[in-house]
């Protein structure tokens, strides 16, 4: 059982990325962690760069797009704590197609992980969440989540969905011990492109080079973005942003909110880069 007087946080998608450098950065600070990912190598190699001498690390393999391993993990967070500061629902895949070439097992595969993932961990460690004296619920989003781009129609939904999801959520915690963060970062130096599925034209690109393509854009490292996560997180930041990119696109709309595709052509994102 948890010690009440140590904070404790749950992060999903910990096996590398943001969600590995959330994990680092947080156990720096001391924090209880209740880690899961789908894939068993990344998530012990997360494991070996935290320090269980400052705190406990607890890590399960779950698949965020499956509604039952989620709620088993949470239930085993609710048998180990009372109550849980911090829920990074980080968790996520891409999915590149024009829609008219679009699986829709794909596109149903991705809204199950990115969006469905993050509503299913909610509703199971809100109650801990409650409990908490301050706690934080912090949703990844993406700029996506902002502006639509070609060939990412699924990938655009889930984001979409999950910022419309954590500012409803904003409404009904608002004034409560329960802060609830957005968090739209641009270019993340993570493995999302090779690691995202294909149809249609956008097979054309082996992993590798998708990998090349994207990271060519994407400057920021997942430990800077697990830094300003953590400011805006602590600051009770209703939205962050990380990234030049993630601010210009967002700003972009606020003047053009309905001819920024103009701007967005010219200078990108490329239609397989995803954010």
């Amino acid at each position: 059982m948890n010690n009440a007087l140590t904070q404790t946080a749950a992060i999903t998608g910990a096996g590398d990325g943001i969600g590995r450098a959330l994990a680092i950065n947080l156990n720096n600070r001391g924090v209880t962690l209740y880690l899961c990912d789908i894939d068993q190598a990344r998530l012990d190699a997360t494991l070996a760069m935290c320090d269980t001498s400052r705190a406990m690390v607890n890590a399960a393999i779950v698949d965020c797009g499956n509604q039952t391993q989620i709620e088993a993990w949470a239930a085993a967070i609710i048998a180990d704590t009372t109550s849980l500061d911090f829920l990074f629902n980080n968790a996520g895949v891409a999915y590149s197609a024009e829609f008219r070439d679009a699986s829709l097992d794909n596109f149903e595969w991705l809204m199950n992980i990115n969006y469905w993932g993050v509503v299913w961990s909610t509703k199971a460690l809100l109650p801990l969440l409650e409990a908490s004296p301050a706690g934080h619920l912090v949703n990844i989003s993406s700029i996506f989540g902002m502006v639509g781009i070609p060939t990412q129609s699924a990938y655009n939904s889930a984001k979409f969905a999950v910022r419309g999801f954590t500012e409803s959520l904003q409404a009904e915690y608002r004034g409560t011990s329960l802060s609830v963060t957005c968090v739209h970062p641009g270019g993340i130096a993570t493995n999302i492109a090779l690691r995202a599925r294909t149809d249609g034209e956008a097979q054309g690109a082996t992993a590798e080079e998708r990998d090349q393509s994207f990271k060519q854009i994407a400057k920021t490292s997942p430990e800077k973005a697990a830094r300003v996560i953590m400011r805006g997180t602590l600051a009770q930041r209703r939205r962050v942003f990380i990234g030049w990119d993630a601010w210009f696109l967002h700003t972009v709309t606020k003047f053009m909110p309905t001819s920024y595709h103009r701007i967005i052509s010219w200078i990108g994102p490329k239609n397989d880069d995803v954010g």
